[in-house]
């Protein structure tokens, strides 16, 4: 646990402080001072805290908090293909039997190395795994090897998240079974995820490895979690219920600051400040529990960026996602 418990964390240009935010405990209400970005003309009765439908809805769709997200999501790809140009293709395996079971390692030269596997976003409706390339030539110059999977959408399960889930956990499980065969260290492996993919790395951290996949129940020794869900219960009242079959049992397992028991790694937590209220408040509130349930937990908060631009923070080893990646990973980029 950070020791700076009662300063809020900031980030000047070269370096990341550790702390723990001064509202860190405060109420999720207050999350919704920042106000909803489309005006409405009444508002209506509250279905989340003090908030009405639309603005719920708006709060989980970061295209009404971020007008550049085509063309940050464009910068993904792109600059995913200009590493790959530079540094050559990853090695690509199957960690599964679908088709869509693949995860792309990108390797460091170093011999037995930290593993960094990144769940990446999109709504539970994925964008490929390959457009989320761009942050493996940082980790490959520090030493680390760089593990994204694929996994199945939300719109291929009919709305069952569960699947992706599991899908995510065998990725986790494959790579560690198979370090030695593209030089990683089974000892070193840590994991990050963003926005949905940090929803989907929360509940990986869930796993009772050893009984699931007789793996050690500390195979991941430390986790980044940028932007995500952690309760969700309000996304289930949110628009995203259009196209997610949420069920009580769902809701319940696939919450995870609802089992603080089972966690045990080493978290980092961030969001941007022009993120949505309630993207800000999921992160802030998990942090607080976390700490309340005395857990090895930091919490960062990015001024001035968005949803979108957070992401782009880990390809940067001066940028908060990036500095705190490489601190855990108790690395450094050349």
């Amino acid at each position: 646990m950070t020791e700076r418990k009662n300063e809020a964390v900031k980030l000047d240009r070269r370096t990341v402080l550790a702390g723990i935010s001064a509202g860190v405990a405060a109420g999720g209400g207050a999350a919704f001072a920042q106000q909803s970005p489309v005006a409405t003309k009444e508002k209506g009765p509250p279905v989340w805290l003090n908030v009405d439908q639309k603005e719920l809805d708006d709060a989980y769709d970061q295209s009404k908090y971020a007008p550049n997200l085509q063309q940050i999501v464009k910068r993904y790809e792109s600059n995913s293909n200009a590493m790959r140009a530079r540094l050559g293709e990853p090695k690509r395996f199957n960690y599964g039997a679908t088709a869509i079971e693949r995860l792309e390692v990108y390797s460091t030269k170093r011999p037995n190395a930290p593993i960094h596997i990144h769940i990446h976003g999109g709504a539970w409706r994925q964008r490929p795994a390959t457009e989320y390339g761009f942050p493996a030539e940082m980790l490959m110059n520090a030493g680390a090897h760089y593990v994204v999977p694929d996994f199945i959408s939300v719109d291929e399960t009919n709305g069952d998240l569960m699947p992706m889930a599991e899908h995510v956990r065998r990725a986790i499980a494959w790579t560690v079974r198979n370090a030695q065969s593209f030089g990683g260290d089974a000892e070193r492996v840590y994991l990050s995820g963003f926005s949905s993919g940090a929803h989907l790395a929360g509940v990986a951290l869930l796993t009772p490895w050893r009984a699931d996949f007789e793996l050690p129940d500390n195979v991941i020794k430390g986790a980044v979690l940028s932007s995500g869900m952690y309760d969700l219960k309000p996304v289930r009242l949110s628009a995203r219920s259009k196209y997610v079959r949420f069920t009580d049992e769902i809701e319940e397992r696939l919450s995870t600051q609802r089992h603080l028991a089972r966690i045990n790694t080493p978290l980092v937590l961030a969001h941007g400040t022009y993120e949505t209220p309630e993207f800000q408040r999921q992160t802030r509130d998990f942090a607080a529990a976390l700490k309340a349930a005395d857990k090895p937990v930091q919490y960062f908060v990015n001024e001035n960026y968005n949803h979108f631009e957070m992401m782009e923070t880990f390809a940067n080893p001066y940028g908060l996602l990036g500095r705190a990646v490489l601190d855990q990973m108790q690395l450094r980029s050349t």
